[in-house]
């Protein structure tokens, strides 16, 4: 156990205990606790480069809480419980929880689940991920580009992390009107080389 994560687990929250739970069970599975994004995260040395890879992270809302496996999309879903949180979310997979007992019900299953998140470090697998280029431009951000070559020049020097961003935040409104706003609020971020959430 990581001093530095007990905060999370002693907070008062409705996941309280279901979070304990979680955490000895992950831990009886040999992985180290570290703290990432303000969640516990757990790790296991990369067979690719040796140094720690996420493997797994505990994390609640409102109606859930779960654990989330950074290269879900590679395990295999013997038991259908693998969630995508939606359907951008490209490696990434959710086992998800409302209540302790579905935890205790489960330990051998999700134990196999975390040994299979681990070989699959082990084994220093990658998820192949989409390129930026495959990702949908709305036609109302390429309007924008084709007029704004400085604005086309700095897009293309952000990371392709944050332009995906952009991309999906521009796209999710039904409207054009409602694009075209957060385009226009976007761009200084773009011109600043800054991302989204940045």
């Amino acid at each position: 156990m990581n001093p530095k994560v007990d905060f999370f687990f002693e907070k008062d929250s409705k996941w309280q205990e279901a979070y304990g739970h979680l955490r000895k069970l992950v831990l009886e599975c040999g992985l180290t606790e570290t703290l990432k994004w303000g969640v516990p995260c757990y790790t296991y040395p990369s067979g690719k480069t040796g140094k720690p890879a996420n493997v797994v992270l505990i994390h609640g809302f409102k109606e859930y809480c779960a654990l989330l496996f950074h290269k879900g999309a590679l395990l295999k879903d013997t038991d259908s419980l693998l969630i995508q949180q939606t359907e951008n979310v490209q490696a990434a997979r959710q086992i998800r929880f409302t209540s302790t007992q579905e935890i205790s019900d489960n330990l051998p299953v999700l134990k196999a689940y975390i040994y299979q998140a681990i070989e699959v470090e082990k084994a220093g697998l990658e998820v192949k991920l989409k390129k930026t280029k495959e990702f949908d431009m709305p036609e109302e951000f390429k309007e924008y580009l084709d007029q704004n070559p400085d604005l086309k020049k700095a897009f293309e020097h952000l990371t392709p992390g944050r332009q995906r961003g952009y991309l999906l935040h521009f796209a999710q409104p039904k409207q054009s009107k409602t694009k075209v706003s957060r385009i226009e609020k976007a761009i200084p971020r773009i011109f600043d080389g800054l991302g989204l959430n940045d």
